[in-house]
């Protein structure tokens, strides 16, 4: 036997440019998807009081964000709605004239190589708050798919490139591709939310989007966060639908969610890091108990190292920032 020690893992710990240079997990600006709350009007910026450095914007603002991510290396905003008005429908979510249908027509206009994905979901469009169409207090699946599939094909109409539906509904998948395919958007990717819990860490988005529900939740169709085996089958299943992409949401919570997907399948999967992650880091730094910029790098370098291929992130600007120092 050699004399202890015979390996010395220290030695490649030494400097910074050994450090990087044996480094496992690559995270860049190209691999961040920056999620924007869009509503209407003009030079409007509104800080949502629960994620600070987070704004409600006008459609002109959220065009400015784009033209800055995309500056920094960012390849991609998701877009998010704040109607004007509600209705138990839903309707803002298909008006082919909604601010979700505005924005991307204004980015795409401002800044052409931006991808430009658009949440397809009910819930901030709804006086009550849920994702589907109601009877009483039942979230009903089946009449909530062709509003889904409504709001897909007006937001691809507008020129989304990627339509992410995040519903939960069992089905809309593959009522989405098919009216896709029947408008003439073959070539328009999804996104399924096909791994989304019933998670504690939505608060602040549910501020921020006004879609907190008027009553009951939405454990009825998101998933019990103690399941697993579970998320595999909602991934098998909206792959066999049509589903280009997947995603498992919240990310940090969810690792070895992650893992088993990418363990799994060759699909591309995206983790969203939601909106209590990042009022957590937030909070905490704004208290000077963390280093906010470590935290918040190390934080997504766990999400790429459990096996994401991107992720959606409110800290997107900000770590492209700081991968570029």
């Amino acid at each position: 036997m050699s004399p202890f020690p015979a390996e010395r893992p220290r030695r490649l710990r030494r400097t910074a440019a050994i450090r990087a240079l044996v480094r496992e997990t690559s995270l860049a600006p190209g691999d961040l998807i920056a999620p924007l709350f869009v509503r209407s009007g003009r030079g409007v910026r509104q800080e949502i009081a629960s994620m600070p450095g987070q704004f409600n914007l006008s459609v002109d603002e959220a065009a400015a964000e784009a033209e800055e991510a995309q500056a920094l290396g960012i390849p991609g905003v998701i877009l998010f709605g704040i109607p004007d008005a509600k209705d138990a429908q839903g309707s803002g979510a298909y008006d082919d004239d909604g601010v979700v249908q505005r924005a991307t027509r204004e980015i795409k206009k401002r800044t052409p190589g931006m991808l430009v994905l658009t949440d397809v979901c009910l819930c901030e469009y709804t006086d009550h708050g849920h994702c589907g169409v109601v009877d009483g207090e039942a979230i009903l699946n089946d009449p909530t798919l062709a509003l889904l599939a409504r709001a897909a094909v007006s937001q691809a109409k507008a020129g989304a490139d990627i339509v992410a539906p995040s519903d939960m509904m069992d089905g809309r998948v593959r009522a989405i591709r098919k009216a896709l395919d029947g408008a003439g958007f073959d070539d328009t990717p999804i996104l399924s939310y096909a791994v989304k819990y019933a998670s504690a860490f939505y608060g602040p988005f549910r501020e921020a989007a006004q879609s907190a529900p008027q009553f009951g939740d939405r454990r009825s169709h998101q998933m019990d966060p103690a399941n697993v085996r579970e998320a595999l089958r909602e991934v098998r299943l909206d792959l066999e639908e049509g589903a280009d992409l997947v995603m498992v949401k919240p990310a940090l919570p969810c690792l070895d969610v992650i893992r088993r997907v990418r363990e799994r399948v060759s699909a591309p999967i995206g983790a969203y890091h939601v909106s209590g992650e990042y009022a957590m880091i937030e909070a905490a730094a704004r208290n000077g108990w963390i280093d906010r910029d470590r935290v918040i790098l190390e934080s997504l370098t766990a999400i790429r190292r459990a096996g994401a291929d991107f992720i959606l992130t409110y800290h997107a600007k900000e770590a492209a920032r700081l991968l570029l120092r």
